[in-house]
C-alpha cells in the first residue's frame, strides 16, 4: 500500500552482519527520489523558492542601503557647517548681534588640521532685474570658488567662477538650473545673459544644481544666484557672513573636527554668543539604522518562506514513512538498527533541502549577476548570504526531518511486516 500515489522504492536488503556506509545511505536516498520524482521535485521546490527569496531579499536590501548611503555621499560625508544662532543670557547686550566673520573661517582653517577646504556664505536678499527688466525677489549667495567642491555642486553648463574672478571683483554669477529653465528657456540660453543685482549688472557664466537634496538643510533654493564673495561683501557693506562650510580630509575626522571648530568659534566671540556647528553623521547613522531594520524585516519574510518549505518537507516525509512501512519492517528484520533507519530518512530530508537550496542559490545569484553583466545597473552580489542560505536549507532539512525519521525508527518490525 502506498500513500499520495508514491511509487514503491526498489528495495536493497542490507545484511545484518555489517552497518550501512554513508555511501549506501546516499544511494538509498537517490533511489527513493527516483522512485517518486514528482514528490521529490515538489518538496524541493519549496526550498528553491525560500532560498532564492532569501538571497534576493538580501540583494535588494543591500542595494537600497548602498543607494541611500551613496546619495548622502553626494552631499559630502566630510561636510561640516557653522552658523550663528543667537545670544544666551545676553542681558543688556541682547540687541547686539555677534555674527560669524570671514576671519573666523581663516582662524578655523589655521587651528584645525583636519580641515581640507572652507567657504563663507553671505546671503543677499535683493530684488534683481532679469531679461526684460522683470524684477524678482531672489536669494543671492556670495561664496568663494571652493564652494563648488566643498558643497559638491554640479555645473550643468558654462563654468564656475575662480579665484581670479574673486580677486578682480568680476561681476559674474551662476544661476540654478531651474532658474535658467524658468526665466531664460534653458541652461544654454541663459549663458551670457545679464541680470542686475542691487542695480549692478552681472553676466551669467554658468548654471548649477546640487548633487542631491540635503534633507531640508540646504541653503540652495530653486531660484538662487551665486556670486563671488568679494563682490557680495562690497554690495552688502559688511564683514559678517551667514554660514561657513568646511570639508574634512576624511570622514573619520568629522566628529573631532566639528568639536574643534566649535571651540575656535567660541574662543573668538563673546561668551553669551551661541554658534551651531553640525555635520551629517546623525543623518548617516539614521539612514544606516533604517536600512538595517528594513533588511531585517525582509529577512524575516524570507525565513518564514523557508520554514514553510521545511513544513512541506516534514509532511512529505511523514507521508513517505507511511508509504514505506513494510520496507522499514523488512530492513529491521534483516538487522537494520534504529540509528540506521533514522539516518536513512534524515539524509533524504537533508538531501532534498540541499538540492533545493543549491538551485535556489543559483537562481538568487543569477539576478544580480545578470543585471551587472547585461545592464549598467550595479547590484551587490551577496556571496555570504548565499552560503548562509545553503546552511539554513540544510538546517531546515535536519530540523523538519527529525520527526519523520524518529517515527520511522520507532516502528515495530513485526507490525510493519504485517502492514498492507
Amino acid at each position: 500500500m502506498t500513500l499520495l500515489g508514491a511509487k514503491p522504492m526498489p528495495l536493497k536488503i542490507v545484511g545484518a552482519t555489517r552497518s550501512m556506509a554513508f555511501g549506501e545511505f546516499l544511494a538509498q536516498a537517490f533511489a527513493a527520489f527516483r522512485a517518486d520524482k514528482v514528490r521529490a521535485t515538489m518538496t524541493a521546490l519549496g526550498m528553491v523558492i525560500g532560498t532564492s527569496s532569501l538571497i534576493l531579499v538580501v540583494t535588494i536590501a543591500l542595494s537600497g542601503k548602498q543607494y541611500v548611503l551613496a546619495q548622502i555621499e553626494n552631499i559630502g560625508t566630510n561636510l561640516v557647517w557653522a552658523e550663528y544662532k543667537g545670544l544666551v543670557n545676553a542681558g543688556t547686550n541682547a540687541s547686539v548681534r555677534d555674527y560669524l566673520t570671514y576671519d573666523d573661517m581663516i582662524a578655523a582653517e589655521q587651528q584645525v588640521p583636519a580641515i581640507k577646504a572652507a567657504t563663507p556664505v553671505l546671503n543677499l536678499h535683493e530684488r534683481i532685474a532679469t531679461r526684460g527688466d522683470k524684477e524678482l525677489d531672489i536669494l543671492t549667495l556670495g561664496v568663494e570658488a571652493s564652494y563648488k567642491d566643498v558643497r559638491r555642486m554640479r555645473v550643468v553648463t558654462g563654468r564656475f567662477f575662480d579665484d581670479q574672478d574673486s580677486e578682480l571683483f568680476n561681476k559674474v554669477c551662476l544661476i540654478t538650473e531651474k532658474f535658467a529653465e524658468t526665466y531664460y528657456g534653458g541652461s544654454e540660453a541663459a549663458l551670457g545673459q545679464r541680470l542686475k543685482i542691487t542695480g549692478v549688472p552681472f553676466v551669467i557664466i554658468g548654471t548649477f544644481r546640487e548633487s542631491m537634496e540635503t534633507f531640508g538643510r540646504s541653503e540652495i533654493q530653486d531660484n538662487t544666484i551665486l556670486i563671488p564673495y568679494t563682490v557680495a561683501r562690497r554690495l552688502a557693506g559688511t564683514q559678517s557672513i551667514n554660514q561657513i562650510y568646511f570639508t574634512m580630509f576624511n570622514s573619520d575626522s568629522v566628529p573631532t573636527g566639528t568639536e574643534e571648530i566649535q571651540r575656535v568659534l567660541k574662543s573668538r566671540h563673546r561668551p553669551e554668543s551661541e554658534y551651531q556647528v553640525e555635520n551629517l553623521t546623525d543623518v548617516l547613522e539614521v539612514a544606516e539604522k533604517t536600512a538595517n531594520a528594513f533588511t531585517l524585516i525582509l529577512l524575516l519574510f524570507a525565513v518564514v518562506t523557508l520554514i514553510v518549505g521545511g513544513v512541506g518537507i516534514m509532511n512529505i516525509m511523514l507521508a513517505t514513512v507511511s508509504a514505506r512501512i513494510r520496507e522499514i519492517g523488512i530492513r529491521k528484520a534483516v538487522g537494520a538498527t534504529r540509528i540506521e533507519i533514522e539516518l536513512q530518512f534524515l539524509i533524504e530530508a537533508v538531501l532534498i533541502s540541499l538540492v533545493g537550496g543549491i538551485i535556489g542559490t543559483l537562481l538568487g545569484l543569477g539576478v544580480p549577476l545578470s543585471l551587472r553583466l547585461f545592464t549598467d545597473f550595479y547590484m551587490p552580489i551577496p556571496f555570504l548570504a548565499a552560503l548562509i542560505a545553503i546552511v539554513v536549507s540544510c538546517s531546515v532539512g535536519i530540523g523538519f526531518g527529525v520527526l519523520p525519521a524518529k517515527l520511522a525508527a520507532k516502528l515495530d518490525p513485526i507490525e510493519s511486516l504485517r502492514y498492507e
